[in-house]
């Protein structure tokens, strides 16, 4: 498996930290960036792993800011992007069995690396459920396209 991974200033010693555990794996990581903590804007980073997603060209994505909350909003603006913002193991796995999240999010200013770890394994180690999961995904799938077509909405 292939996985983008990419912070701002605030998710940069957390990213490092995370590509180091991921080799442990044996799992290979494309690093969008930032590469210090010297204070950069996070839409240039979370769109290189969201476009990378969503093209195909990687399987899944990382993504880490101070908050979590701008790194979200970045990655769900691409089409088939599912970009779950996790602060708990529990989340992390709910977000693969019902979401089938795509994007992991992590808050660099209020995760430990130990709790990043349990968070990222977990979310690595779960599948996606199907079902009736799969009918609210095609549902989100469908809102994608109808919003290109109908921008207006109500």
């Amino acid at each position: 498996m292939k996985i983008a991974i990419g912070s701002d200033h605030a998710g940069f010693v957390l990213k490092e930290q995370l590509k180091t555990f991921l080799g442990k794996m044996d799992i290979e990581t494309v690093d969008a960036g930032t590469g210090s903590e010297e204070s950069v804007d996070y839409p240039d980073y979370g769109s290189e792993v969201a476009r990378a997603v969503s093209a195909g060209r990687v399987a899944r994505g990382i993504l880490i800011c101070g908050s979590g909350i701008g790194m979200s909003i970045v990655a769900n603006k691409f089409p088939g992007v599912r970009a779950a913002l996790c602060r708990d193991a529990e989340t992390a796995v709910l977000s693969r069995q019902h979401n089938d999240s795509n994007i992991l999010v992590l808050a660099g200013r209020q995760t430990g690396s130990d709790e990043a770890e349990a968070i990222l394994q977990a979310w690595l180690d779960t599948a996606f459920e199907g079902g009736r999961h799969q009918r609210r995904l095609d549902k989100i799938k469908a809102l994608e396209v109808d919003s290109e077509r109908n921008p207006g909405g109500l």
